[in-house]
């Protein structure tokens, strides 16, 4: 390789050209148009409970009836596709405005797809919850605008097999913005970022983040389903670029103790349907903060954060991460405290300096991002149409209040576990109307499922412990 330390030397992505498929395509246009472009075949994708892609691959002859829903899924093996073995197959019906052409791999297209039944939109479809939500929205007269920060981790195994950071010069104890660091990677780094700009995302940002191996790219909001799409694509994408490197992504919250944790922060904002306009943005263009809309979409969210807080961190390892030490470099940086303020990152909700917006600081990388955005987003819609009251903003360090001062300022904890937060989940009315009953019921099995399993494992933790203690 031309740069420095990270193993693999995979020959560099050639350019891809910005797919743009015309609105109001045919199954046939569409196929000659892809087939024009190279594309032999197509993939119709959609998610499981964990947000993780599923799909089956056909050639590119098969596309027209692919579009029409000739895929079927056994939802039965899968996690969070709740259906029984002996219930009729779900089948996909690909977005065609999604199809993406995979830039490691040219010949052939994604397409972010919806579940149905019998021809029927199939209720527990992740897309589909967010597409109802959305349509709440619209009948409001909303646009749910979304923007994610997303913060991975990008690891190789050593000769021992243990894992440490890509370049085996990222060893600084405060790496936040390491300029060594993101050169090191540059390689990998340059490949994934002309292959998301090369999709037309917009990247404006990326930096070595605050642990050893982390990184994050920002790029440019859109509507709140695009960008569920994208980042459902760049977790794919991220794990096969960095593969071609001889390196591993990883999206899990806390792969280490010591570490801070990947967040994937929801940049959130409501605008009108028919102008565009950011309806966050204060009447008096006041910076660094949103307006009366924007309030009582916070209040919405911090009505229902701790069932919210199951879904936006939906693993036993998430709660590693909500802690306010357990970072070399001092705090963990993620919030604690259902409160919101301005430039504040210990608040859950936070207001940025540049204001107009609502960032979720909650919401980590192993979300799925269907069901994190449609809570959210439906949330809000209720503390608009309730015309809620946030109550005061939260403008000091909440890390360093006395459990006295958080009391006087009405500072309640986000649930320090996944039990604690699925149990808030079960029993929120907003959330099992949001998911559906058959959805909804599966979520909770599942994470109650995985709380108990946790529980019945013992970790290295406790043998060291207590093996020879007593």
């Amino acid at each position: 390789m031309s740069g420095g330390g990270v193993p693999g030397g995979a020959t560099a992505l050639p350019p891809l050209p910005a797919l743009q498929l015309r609105a109001g395509l045919t199954g046939e246009e569409a196929q000659a148009q892809l087939q024009a472009q190279g594309v032999r075949y197509a993939l119709a994708s959609f998610v499981d409970l964990h947000g993780v892609c599923k799909a089956k691959a056909v050639p590119i002859d098969h596309l027209p009836a692919m579009l029409a829903g000739s895929e079927l899924f056994t939802g039965a093996a899968l996690d969070g596709v709740p259906q029984d073995v002996s219930d009729d197959e779900v089948a996909t019906l690909p977005d065609l405005s999604s199809a993406t052409v995979l830039p490691w791999r040219p010949d052939t297209v994604w397409m972010a797809s919806n579940l149905q039944l019998h021809g029927q939109p199939f209720e527990a479809c992740s897309r589909t919850i967010l597409c109802r939500v959305r349509d709440q929205a619209a009948r409001m007269g909303l646009r749910f605008n979304l923007g994610v920060e997303t913060e991975f981790f990008v690891l190789r195994r050593g000769p021992d097999g243990e894992l440490m950071p890509a370049s085996a010069a990222d060893t600084l104890e405060k790496p936040c913005y390491d300029l060594r660091g993101l050169l090191d990677n540059l390689d990998w780094l340059d490949e994934l970022v002309r292959a998301m700009n090369g999709l037309g995302w917009g990247v404006y940002s990326f930096d070595h983040e605050d642990g050893n191996g982390q990184f994050e790219t920002d790029f440019g909001y859109a509507d709140g389903l695009i960008t569920a799409d994208r980042v459902t694509f760049f977790r794919l994408m991220a794990r096969e670029i960095t593969r071609r490197h001889g390196l591993i992504a990883s999206f899990m919250p806390k792969p280490f103790g010591d570490r801070t944790g990947s967040g994937a922060h929801f940049n959130m904002s409501l605008a009108d349907l028919a102008s565009g306009s950011n309806l966050f943005t204060p009447e008096d263009g006041r910076a660094g903060w949103v307006s009366p809309l924007g309030r009582q979409f916070i209040a919405g969210i911090l009505r229902h954060a701790p069932a919210i807080c199951a879904v936006i961190a939906p693993t036993v390892n998430s709660y590693k991460r909500l802690v306010v030490q357990g970072s070399m470099s001092g705090f963990t940086w993620a919030p604690v405290f259902i409160c919101y303020g301005n430039n504040n990152r210990t608040n859950m909700l936070r207001i940025p300096g540049a204001g107009s917006r609502v960032e979720c600081r909650a919401t980590d990388s192993a979300c799925n991002p269907y069901l994190a955005a449609a809570l959210l987003l439906a949330a809000g819609l209720e503390g608009i149409r309730e015309e809620l009251d946030p109550g005061e903003p939260n403008l000091v360090n909440a890390y360093r209040l006395s459990p006295e001062e958080r009391a006087r300022r009405g500072l309640t904890t986000l649930p320090r576990t996944l039990g604690e937060a699925i149990e808030a989940f079960a029993v929120d009315p907003l959330a099992r109307e949001v998911f559906g009953e058959a959805m909804a019921d599966a979520f909770i099995a599942f994470k109650r499922e995985e709380w108990a399993s946790y529980h019945g494992t013992i970790s290295r933790w406790e043998t060291e412990r207590y093996l020879e203690l007593f």
